[in-house]
């Protein structure tokens, strides 16, 4: 079955779509199986991952029944996509008929869990049905936050929201951690926020990532070239750092496997 990760934060210009293409390109190079669901009504993961057609099925289309989610996902050079457009938003969700809306997801891509090693979900920025669904759904959830005090505003809803969704609906919602990108050690401003971020992680039970992203031209020019940021620039500071982050994120689910089936044995 597949480990599903979830990229959020309700605040916009994060990093949150970078970070999401970024794991799907780079888990998959690693010849696992990933499938990237955009639930962000910019659209902007399929452009980040060189989605070719735009006027194609989108992620909408099967969250309605309008069509089997096999017909609905895209082909990329590097992985599965369920795309979205604008008229995916919480109204268009809510349109949906249905007694358990917040579970809408998970029944939707239950059909083809078992065919994918990983999913990765990107999320809107904002506290909707569609991130509630994203985080019921979910095992592992990341964080990612900007190198600025505006990044920190709003963590404390964040942090009502899945104490919610793990009361009531996914009790299993595992924050791996936040991730500080636009990162400048340096700078005072990136110190100072690192600071604040870790008092964060530790309300919501979590850390902040040991990688930081810096900033870099590469992330911004890679999706206008239609590819991945490893294969447009693998030199790049920030390319590196996100492949360290990989890494990273790809030891600690390891470890938490370790942990469950030592508990199981138990």
């Amino acid at each position: 079955m597949a480990t599903i990760i979830t990229v959020s934060n309700q605040k916009g210009g994060v990093g949150k779509t970078t970070t999401s293409a970024a794991l799907a390109t780079g888990i998959s190079s690693s010849g696992m199986r990933v499938l990237c669901i955009d639930l962000d009504p910019q659209g902007n993961l399929g452009f980040c991952l060189g989605l070719e057609s735009a006027n194609g099925p989108t992620v909408l289309d099967a969250l309605k029944g309008q069509m089997p989610i096999q017909q609905a996902i895209s082909r990329t050079d590097y992985c599965d996509i369920l795309p979205s457009d604008i008229t995916l938003s919480s109204s268009g969700l809510e349109q949906v008929i249905t007694e358990h809306r917040e579970y809408i997801l998970r029944d939707t891509i239950a059909p083809v869990m078992a065919e994918y090693d990983y999913v990765v979900i990107d999320t809107p920025p904002a506290l909707n049905l569609l991130t509630v669904n994203a985080y019921a759904v979910s095992d592992f959830l990341i964080i990612p936050m900007a190198s600025d005090i505006l990044s920190l505003v709003g963590l404390s809803q964040l942090k009502d929201t899945i104490e919610s969704v793990r009361s009531s609906l996914n009790p299993n919602l595992n924050v791996m951690g936040i991730l500080l990108t636009r990162f400048n050690r340096r700078t005072l401003l990136s110190r100072d926020v690192l600071e604040m971020a870790e008092q964060l992680a530790k309300q919501i039970n979590t850390v902040v990532f040991s990688t930081k992203i810096r900033s870099g031209v590469a992330i911004a020019e890679a999706p206008a070239h239609g590819e991945s940021i490893f294969d447009y620039n693998p030199s790049s500071p920030a390319v590196k750092d996100y492949q360290e982050f990989i890494h990273e994120i790809a030891h600690i689910i390891h470890l938490e496997g370790v942990r469950e089936n030592g508990q199981k044995d138990e």
